[in-house]
């Protein structure tokens, strides 16, 4: 089974047409184990509050879609065991520490972070962290 940290540029394509949602939404299928910082529900809602203030989105249908990510199978952690580490990340690469957290987590479960985030994912690539991170397109 493949274990994969998912982040809100992810999720978030799980419920809208957005570009890359056909391969974000290969991760719903069988086979991958998917798992997620908590805060990654209130990340999707500031999202969702985006789509609604902007009037792309009625909010009835965004509480829809935080219900609907609530009931998903996600294994859903606590960031806080991966804080510090998370702050190095931050401090070394100079990414924010909602990123780091993401990515803190796939180096501590030996897991790859699928990203939909091109320039995070390219800003990486050169580091050590590329072993960890996946772009949503390359999705088995």
């Amino acid at each position: 089974m493949n274990r994969y940290v998912v982040d809100t540029s992810v999720a978030i394509k799980w419920y809208l047409a957005e570009p890359h949602w056909q391969q974000a939404r290969r991760l719903l299928g069988a086979g991958h184990d998917l798992i997620a910082p908590d805060f990654l529900y209130l990340e999707l809602g500031n999202v969702l509050w985006k789509y609604v203030s902007r009037g792309e989105l009625e909010g009835s249908d965004a509480v829809e879609i935080l219900t609907d990510l609530q009931q998903l199978s996600l294994h859903i952690v606590p960031p806080m065991a991966d804080l510090h580490q998370a702050l190095h990340l931050a401090v070394e690469f100079g990414r924010t520490m909602y990123d780091s957290l993401y990515l803190a987590l796939a180096v501590r479960e030996q897991a790859r972070m699928v990203t939909a985030d091109r320039k995070l994912y390219n800003a990486l690539q050169p580091t050590r962290l590329a072993a960890h991170l996946l772009w949503v397109e390359d999705v088995p």
